[in-house]
C-alpha cells in the first residue's frame, strides 16, 4: 500500500514472459485511491530483469516507472495514460528487437523509451505519448492523432497511414524513408539546419532524455555529432497541420 506518495518506492525483481499486463494492477489501485491524476513522477519505480510478457505497462498511469533490463513481448504500453516505460536490452542496436508488435496501441499520455527496435504497427492510435525507439516494422504511427514519436532507424513500409495528428522524427541515414511513407495524409520535411528552429531543439531535448534513461549508443552518436546528423532526420506531420511542441 502507498501510505505516503511523497516517499518514492523502488522495487527490483525478475520478470518472465508469463508475467502479462505487468503494472496494470498497480495503476488500477492508484486510480482508485488517487484518481486520474495519479501520483508524482517516479513515485513507484519497478526495476525488472528478464523477458516481460504481453501488455507490459498496459493502462499505466502517472507516478509509475517500469524499467526492464531485457526485452518485452507485444502490446507494450497498450492504452497507457501516463507514467514511463524504459526497455534496455542486453544487446542494443537497431538490428535487435527489444519489444514486439503493436506497442502503444491507443496510448494517450506517458513516455516510452526503447534502446532497440520494435515490431509492426508501432504507435497505432497513439494520441499523446512520447516515444523513442531505434527502428520499427511495417505500419508505424498508423492512425496516430497526437503525441511525438522518434525513430532512430528503419521504419518498414506504410508509415503514417491514417495519421491525422502528432509529430514524428525519423532518422533516415540510408535515404529510403520517403518511399516508405503513406503520403495520403502526411508530409515529411527536412529540419532546418541553419536556424535554431523549435523542432530541432525539441528533438535534441528528447534525444538527451532518451540517452540519459537508456545509455543508447546510437543516441550518443547523434548527440555528439548533432550538427551533421540532424541533416538525416525527417520531421513528419499531417498535411496542413500546425505543429506545437510541448516543453520538456
Amino acid at each position: 500500500s502507498i501510505k505516503n506518495p511523497n516517499e518514492p518506492i523502488v522495487i527490483e525483481e525478475s520478470i518472465r514472459n508469463t508475467n502479462r499486463s505487468f503494472g496494470s494492477y498497480t495503476s488500477g489501485e492508484i486510480a482508485q485511491f488517487f484518481g486520474d491524476k495519479g501520483l508524482p513522477d517516479n513515485t513507484i519505480t519497478l526495476k525488472m530483469n528478464g523477458v516481460a510478457g504481453q501488455s507490459l505497462g498496459a493502462f499505466l498511469t502517472n507516478g509509475v516507472t517500469i524499467e526492464v533490463r531485457g526485452i518485452a513481448n507485444d502490446y507494450v504500453g497498450k492504452c497507457m495514460s501516463g507514467g514511463k516505460i524504459v526497455i534496455i536490452p542486453t544487446v542494443q542496436g537497431e538490428k535487435f528487437s527489444a519489444a514486439g508488435n503493436t506497442c502503444l496501441y491507443g496510448a494517450t499520455a506517458g513516455t516510452l523509451f526503447v534502446a532497440g527496435s520494435v515490431g509492426e504497427r508501432f504507435g497505432v492510435r497513439n494520441s499523446g505519448c512520447l516515444a523513442v525507439v531505434e527502428g520499427t516494422g511495417d505500419h508505424p504511427c498508423e492512425y496516430m492523432t497526437g503525441g511525438a514519436v522518434v525513430i532512430l532507424g528503419d521504419t518498414g513500409v506504410n508509415f503514417g497511414a491514417g495519421m491525422t495528428g502528432g509529430v514524428a522524427f525519423v532518422y533516415d541515414k540510408q535515404g529510403s524513408f520517403h518511399d516508405k511513407m503513406n503520403q495520403e495524409l502526411i508530409k515529411a520535411v527536412r529540419i532546418d539546419i541553419d536556424n535554431e528552429d523549435e523542432g530541432k531543439q525539441y528533438l535534441k531535448k528528447i534525444l538527451k532524455r532518451f540517452y540519459n534513461h537508456t545509455g543508447s549508443k546510437k543516441a550518443k552518436f547523434i548527440l555528439d555529432n548533432f550538427r551533421q546528423e540532424i541533416r538525416d532526420f525527417w520531421m513528419v506531420t499531417p498535411k496542413n497541420a500546425k505543429v506545437t511542441f510541448e516543453s520538456e
